[in-house]
């Protein structure tokens, strides 16, 4: 159960991801090396619901500034997954 803490790193709660719920679409923040067919799992395993795809996308981290030196966050990925019709997830309805 660890593994799947891991990779799914927390759910993404933006103006955005609130409209793509009426699509069945859901963010989460994942892990930077988890793959697609990992996620899918992971998310099936936690959730209990059918997933019918993922798409994922790696965020740079931007440059900023700390005092007179520059510096880089940290890059992370976030993943976009479908559910299948009569799906949804319970964290999202309160």
């Amino acid at each position: 159960m660890s593994e799947v803490f891991d990779i799914i790193l927390g759910p993404m709660v933006t103006e955005k991801t609130a409209a793509q719920q009426d699509e069945n679409i859901y963010a989460f923040k994942v892990g930077e090396k988890a793959n697609k067919v990992q996620i899918k799992q992971a998310v099936q395993e936690l959730f209990g619901v059918e997933v019918l795809s993922v798409r994922t996308v790696l965020m740079r981290g931007k440059m900023k500034r700390f005092g007179r030196h520059f510096g880089k966050r940290k890059n992370w990925k976030k993943a976009y997954v479908t559910l299948a019709e009569g799906h949804s997830l319970p964290l999202y309805e309160a």
